[in-house]
């Protein structure tokens, strides 16, 4: 998934109900993973695919996202919804980069990447070969979704 991850965060805070800062945290927690870019550009060079970083782990995210819903609930507890939705939303990210994204499923056990969908490489430039591949229909369902709850926000809402 190369698009999607911000209305996704949407969509998930929307269906769930949560509103105005819980919202921007659920949203915020379905891009975080993606931060990781940052090191894999600037610092790293390149050298391993971004998803064998931790953040892309799907066991390093529900350990820590249930370490800070714990924490959070403990120490200010008028922010566990907060919590919470960061933590659906760094699952969500997990989950909608597993069919194309090649995820570390086994880690810390092992650190294979598991795909069931492979984007072949056809174009020289990477984001061709994922922006022509029929999977990007699933990227642009998220986006229809987003669309259509928003739009159907009450107007006192928007």
């Amino acid at each position: 998934m190369i698009t999607a991850h911000i209305p996704s965060g949407y969509v998930l805070a929307r269906t769930a109900g949560w509103r105005r800062s819980v919202m921007a945290v659920a949203v915020f927690g379905a891009t975080f993973p993606d931060l990781d870019l940052i090191w894999f550009y600037l610092i790293d060079d390149r050298a391993i695919h971004h998803h064998m970083y931790w953040v892309h782990a799907p066991a390093f995210a529900l350990t820590m996202s249930l370490l800070l819903v714990a924490a959070v609930g403990r120490l200010a507890p008028r922010f566990a919804r907060h919590a919470v939705a960061f933590g659906f939303g760094w699952g969500l990210h997990i989950l909608l980069d597993a069919p194309m994204g090649q995820i570390m499923w086994l880690w810390p056990i092992s650190d294979v990447l598991y795909s069931p969908i492979t984007v072949p490489a056809r174009h020289d430039f990477w984001v061709w070969n994922f922006l022509l591949h029929w999977s990007f229909a699933l990227e642009l369902a998220v986006w229809l979704t987003a669309a259509v709850l928003m739009l159907r926000r009450p107007r006192h809402a928007r």
